[in-house]
């Protein structure tokens, strides 16, 4: 199961799991079926990470989950002081708390299996601090600290937790 599959990274990591043999959750918010070419591996759910109803939802649908890739996010550029309380929040939402309840969606089926994969996608951009990036890059950083402290928590139980950093 992937999140954000509507563009970029999301989009390329499902056509490459398809290409791989594997069988692929395509979830995004507003499913477009033309966005990912038609194959009988592939199944395009609706699934909006800040929404609880929604996620249960999606993960119902999609049957067992051996690989949880969470790739749902926003970007955004912009002063700390020139970003609305609204974007911050709905960043932070989205970015970090959907990740965490994706996480908490799926762990049940893969603890009961001992068996699992958990991808967080984050970002480059916590490696070095840089200008006009605040908001975003705080909530990637919260991504990579709570990737590697699930990391720890999970490896027990057979699942793996891994953190992405692309660019």
């Amino acid at each position: 199961m992937i999140t954000g599959c509507s563009s970029g990274f999301g989009r390329e990591t499902a056509h490459h799991f398809i290409a791989q043999g594997w069988s692929v959750v395509a979830t995004m918010r507003k499913p477009e079926h033309g966005a990912l070419p038609a194959s009988e591996r592939l199944r395009i759910l609706p699934l909006d990470v800040t929404d609880p109803v929604s996620i249960r939802r999606a993960v119902e649908d999609a049957g067992p989950i051996d690989a949880l890739v969470n790739n749902a996010g926003i970007g955004w550029m912009g002063p700390l002081e020139g970003t609305p309380e609204e974007m911050i929040r709905e960043i932070f939402d989205t970015n970090t708390f959907g990740t965490m309840e994706m996480t908490r969606a799926v762990l049940p089926q893969l603890r009961q299996r001992k068996a699992g994969v958990i991808v967080n996608v984050s970002s480059s951009t916590t490696l070095k601090a840089l200008p006009l990036l605040p908001v975003y890059t705080a909530s990637k950083a919260a991504v990579n600290a709570f990737t590697e402290c699930l990391a720890l928590e999970v490896a027990p139980l057979g699942i793996r937790a891994r953190l992405v950093l692309p660019g």
